[in-house]
Protein backbone atom coordinates (compact mmCIF):
# COMPACT_ATOMS: atom_id res chain seq x y z
CA UNK A 1 0.00 0.00 0.00
CA UNK A 2 1.45 3.37 -0.99
CA UNK A 3 1.67 6.36 1.36
CA UNK A 4 -1.03 8.18 -0.65
CA UNK A 5 -3.29 5.15 -0.46
CA UNK A 6 -2.90 4.88 3.31
CA UNK A 7 -3.79 8.60 3.61
CA UNK A 8 -6.84 8.06 1.44
CA UNK A 9 -7.87 5.12 3.63
CA UNK A 10 -7.43 7.19 6.80
CA UNK A 11 -9.51 10.02 5.34
CA UNK A 12 -12.24 7.67 4.12
CA UNK A 13 -12.38 6.02 7.52
CA UNK A 14 -12.57 9.36 9.36
CA UNK A 15 -15.15 10.72 6.91
CA UNK A 16 -17.77 8.56 8.64
CA UNK A 17 -19.28 11.19 10.91
CA UNK A 18 -19.25 10.75 14.66
CA UNK A 19 -22.70 10.94 16.30
CA UNK A 20 -22.02 14.52 17.43
CA UNK A 21 -20.96 15.51 13.91
CA UNK A 22 -23.92 13.75 12.30
CA UNK A 23 -26.28 15.66 14.60
CA UNK A 24 -25.16 18.99 13.12
CA UNK A 25 -24.36 17.65 9.65
CA UNK A 26 -21.48 18.28 7.28
CA UNK A 27 -21.42 19.81 3.82
CA UNK A 28 -18.36 17.74 2.87
CA UNK A 29 -17.46 14.98 5.32
CA UNK A 30 -14.42 13.95 3.23
CA UNK A 31 -12.93 17.48 3.26
CA UNK A 32 -13.72 17.77 6.96
CA UNK A 33 -11.92 14.47 7.65
CA UNK A 34 -8.95 15.56 5.56
CA UNK A 35 -8.64 18.82 7.53
CA UNK A 36 -8.99 17.07 10.90
CA UNK A 37 -6.32 14.49 10.05
CA UNK A 38 -3.98 17.14 8.60
CA UNK A 39 -4.19 19.18 11.80
CA UNK A 40 -3.74 16.04 13.89
CA UNK A 41 -0.62 15.07 11.93
CA UNK A 42 0.86 18.56 12.36
CA UNK A 43 0.19 18.49 16.10
CA UNK A 44 1.76 15.04 16.38
CA UNK A 45 4.88 16.17 14.50
CA UNK A 46 5.21 19.44 16.41
CA UNK A 47 3.62 19.60 19.85
CA UNK A 48 3.73 23.40 19.72
CA UNK A 49 1.72 23.54 16.47
CA UNK A 50 -1.64 23.80 18.18
CA UNK A 51 -3.02 27.32 18.54
CA UNK A 52 -2.27 28.84 21.94
CA UNK A 53 -0.19 25.84 22.96
CA UNK A 54 2.53 26.64 25.41
CA UNK A 55 4.34 23.79 27.04
CA UNK A 56 5.72 24.83 30.38
CA UNK A 57 8.10 22.73 32.41
CA UNK A 58 7.62 23.70 36.03
CA UNK A 59 7.67 21.84 39.30
CA UNK A 60 4.80 21.96 41.75
CA UNK A 61 6.94 24.18 43.99
CA UNK A 62 7.02 26.77 41.20
CA UNK A 63 3.28 26.71 40.58
CA UNK A 64 1.68 26.39 44.00
CA UNK A 65 1.86 28.88 46.79
CA UNK A 66 1.55 27.44 50.23
CA UNK A 67 -0.68 29.15 52.72
CA UNK A 68 0.37 28.76 56.30
CA UNK A 69 -2.52 28.17 58.69
CA UNK A 70 -2.95 30.78 61.42
CA UNK A 71 -1.39 30.02 64.79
Amino acid sequence: MSHDQSDADRISSRAHLLPEEAAVGSDDAYAQAEAILDESDRREADRAAAPDTVLEHRTSDETATTIEPPD
